[in-house]
């Protein structure tokens, strides 16, 4: 028997079986569950419930809390759980801003995971804004600094705002916190990039752990487990994110792929023949721009490598 009238919440905190919730924006943490039927239904998503959503709850007789509904989410991200799944994964739901941190080594950069990341942000009308972390290593590898002038060359082409940052230069962490204030942040990205080194600083928390990269196998550890807000002082909350070994893609009509790449929509118009996959057909202004530069061969091969139906995407 229900002693309370149901109240919204946000989730901040997602342990996998328990949640933290918050009426946002005030910072007054406390835990629930879900139970029964919403538990246990037949979702296509192995999280029914994902940070970042807006939810109803009712405190029972016992003093425990249970949501009882998620709210419509404005927007979100989602992946394919694991390889090949069939079944899927939200992120984070809600969020004003998505960062997909960075680095061109330690661990080594992967473009086809850049690319499907950002092709889902657009698809869900999320803006991106890509961190290139750990810049100060690019002062002492002449190879890395090559590397990460070519990043920024074919993102900032395409359109994206690339930002090189690094936790010992406050210049770049404070360009970070000017596109953090008062926003829902998500921070996301493989393991290792230093996600929640950033946020750490970002956010002035003690609580967020860190580790050193796998000297074995050079890749990142999973330092965070679960996802996790954390406030800003100046306003605003960054969300936490276990580091990310694949990102597949969810629910995308491969027809209209081309239009989530920012450089292959402002010119795809332009091709004589309509629909046009950008592949074989005569007069394509996709394939012109790519003939004469303007998009970058890398950021193509990505493309191609998307419409694929069977695809592997570690």
């Amino acid at each position: 028997m229900k002693t309370e009238k149901e109240s919204t919440a946000t989730v901040v905190k997602n342990t996998g079986s328990r949640y933290m919730l918050s009426k946002l924006p005030e910072w007054k943490l406390f835990p629930a569950i879900i139970r029964g039927r919403m538990r246990m239904g037949d979702f296509d998503s192995t999280n029914p419930v994902a940070i970042g959503d807006r939810v109803e709850y009712y405190i029972e007789p016992d003093g425990e809390c249970v949501i009882t509904s998620v709210l419509p989410r404005r927007n979100y991200i989602i992946r394919k759980s694991t390889n090949l799944s069939r079944q899927s994964h939200i992120i984070a739901s809600n969020i004003d801003m998505a960062f997909l941190v960075v680095t061109v080594a330690l661990p080594e950069i992967k473009l086809p995971f850049v690319d499907r990341y950002l092709v889902t942000c657009e698809a869900y009308g999320i803006p991106v804004v890509i961190l290139l972390n750990k810049a100060d290593v690019l002062e002492k590898d002449a190879g890395a600094a090559s590397l990460a002038e070519r990043f920024v060359e074919i993102y900032g082409g395409a359109g994206y705002d690339v930002l090189k940052v690094s936790i010992y230069d406050k210049e770049s962490i404070s360009a970070v916190m000017d596109r953090c204030r008062g926003k829902l942040v998500l921070f996301s990205g493989q393991s290792g990039v230093g996600k929640s080194s950033l946020i750490k600083l970002l956010s002035g928390s003690a609580d967020i752990k860190v580790l050193p990269i796998s000297s074995s196998h050079l890749q990142g550890k999973h330092t965070t487990t679960f996802y996790e807000m954390y406030p800003f002082p100046s306003g605003g909350f960054a969300i936490d994110s276990p580091g990310l070994r694949s990102f597949g893609l969810v629910d995308l009509d491969r027809s209209q792929l081309s239009c989530y790449f920012p450089e292959m929509r402002s010119v795809m118009d332009n091709c004589r023949f309509m629909p046009c996959s950008h592949t074989h057909e005569p007069g394509c202004a996709v394939k012109k721009a790519l003939e004469e530069g303007k998009i970058s061969r890398e950021r193509y091969d990505s493309y191609l490598g998307m419409l694929l139906k069977d695809e592997k995407y570690r």
